[in-house]
This record gives structure tokens, sequence and C-alpha cells, in this order.
């Protein structure tokens, strides 16, 4: 037998027709694969008799999960004392509801203690000493208006005997030197009223001034006890403790 030769344009056109079924069965691949891969998960199936089929409502959904383990909290805040103690009794452990009044535990300090009571004596002391020195100065201030009242009154009385006696020396009744002795005793007793006026105008001024130091006492002694108070207080640490 012998071959005939075929022509160029048949082998190609062959080629061609090959290539056209491979692309054709490669984009038939391709498209399978997407459209699988866009397809959503089957539901699984589920025995009838475990399932309960009802309308839908709206409300609330309770779930109860049970299970073993130890709860750890999401923050954990430290909340240091004010005071320096010893840990007398634990009133909460870690998970109670509280609010900041509520108290946690409570310290004991016995030297805070004794502070505290000391401080409460030298306040008392202080105010103690206050109100004598105050007593003592309202004490003079009286004694001084009553110098000044007495002397008041026997100035006036001293006036009223000079206006009468000058009124018997124009009828001739007393003598000029009696007068004159009058006078005097007139204008002796209203230098003396003016000086305890004097007196005591500065004496009630001066009271203020005086009572300065035993009042500025005082407020220290306050202060310091109000201090001592407020950290015995903080012996129970709260929960609201910065």
């Amino acid at each position: 037998m012998v071959d005939i030769a075929r022509s160029s344009d048949v082998v190609r056109k062959k080629k061609i027709r090959r290539a056209l079924y491979g692309g054709a069965a490669l984009l038939v691949i391709i498209l399978i694969t997407v459209g699988v891969s866009r397809l959503k998960p089957a539901a699984p199936s589920v025995d009838r008799a475990t399932v309960w089929i009802d309308t839908v409502k709206k409300g609330s959904m309770i779930r109860q999960v049970r299970g073993s383990g130890t709860l750890v909290p999401e923050e954990i805040r430290w909340i240091p004392a004010t005071t320096q103690g010893r840990v007398e009794k634990i009133l909460l452990r870690p998970g109670a509801n509280v609010t900041p009044d509520t108290v946690i535990l409570e310290l004991t300090n016995p030297e805070l203690r004794q502070s505290v009571m000391d401080a409460q004596l030298g306040f008392g002391s202080a105010q103690a000493a206050y109100q004598n020195r105050k007593a003592e100065l309202e004490s003079q201030l009286l004694n001084q208006e009553s110098d000044a009242a007495n002397i008041e009154a026997t100035f006036k009385q001293a006036a009223l005997t000079l206006e009468a006696n000058e009124q018997l020396y124009k009828d001739g009744l007393v003598s000029e030197l009696q007068v004159k002795g009058f006078r005097g005793q007139v204008d002796e007793l209203k230098n003396r009223l003016a000086i305890a006026r004097k007196r005591l105008a500065i004496a009630t001024e001066g009271v203020k001034s005086q009572l300065a130091p035993q009042m500025a006492e005082v407020d220290q002694r306050r202060a310091n006890y109000e201090l001592r108070v407020r950290q015995l207080d903080d012996l129970k640490v709260k929960a609201g403790m910065p």
C-alpha cells in the first residue's frame, strides 16, 4: 500500500478541533467547581422524635449551662488600706456584690487607738484652757466696766455738788475757796473717767487678740483629733476606697 500524504490544511484543522474540545472540557470543569463551591452545606438530619416543631414567638430564651471549674474575674482591683494595721476580720470574699460603702475587712492597730484617745484628751484640754482664759478676760473686763461706772457716778454727783455750790456762791452763802475745791474734784473725776473709759475700750479690743493663741491651740488639737479619727475609721477597708 502506498501512504497518501495529508495536506497541511487538514492537519491544522484537526489540531484546532482538538484544542477547542480541550478548552471546552476545561471550561466545563471550572464552572462545575465554582458552582459546587457556592453551594450551602446541607442541613444536618435529625430524628423527628427529638425536635419540637412550633410557631416562632417573640420572648426571652433561657439557656442553662452547667459545668465544673473555678470562676475567674475579668478584672482584679486592688484596694489599698490608708492606715497600717493587722487584719482582724475578713467580712467578704472575692466575687461578692458590694457598694462603695461596703466594708470588706477590718484591721486593728492598738497604737492608733491609743493615739486617738491622746488626741481627744489634748483637744479637750485645749478647749478647757481656752474657756478658762476667756472667763478670766471677761471677768477683768467686767471689773473695769464696774470701775468706770463707779467713777462716772461719782463724777456726776460731784458735778451736781459743784453746780449747787456755785449757786450758793452767787448768793454769798459759801466762799470762793469752797467752790474751787468742788471744781477741782469735778476736774479730777472727769480725767479719771476718761482714763477708765479708754482702758475699758483697750481691754475690750484686746480680748480677741489675747484669746487668739488659745484658739489656735484648740484648732490644732481639733485637726489632729479629727485626723486620728479618720485614720481609725479607715481601719475598716471599704470597697470604694481610692
